[in-house]
């Protein structure tokens, strides 16, 4: 029979293993939104600068 004590540690271990993934997949699905949202902000960027940029005489100057 296994000691309260092992049972216990080997408890921990599992927790902290268990903490550890999830923390790594939160930071991975963080760093994929990141990526994403710099995509998504570079296309609008660049198109708002084809339309402000493409004829400039409609800019009233």
């Amino acid at each position: 029979m296994v000691g309260l004590g092992a049972q216990s540690s080997d408890l921990l271990q599992h927790l902290l293993l268990d903490r550890a993934i999830k923390i790594a997949v939160v930071v991975v699905a963080l760093g994929l939104l990141a990526l994403g949202m710099r995509a998504i902000w570079r296309r609008v960027g660049r198109a708002k600068e084809r339309h402000d940029g493409a004829d400039p005489s409609r800019r009233g100057a």
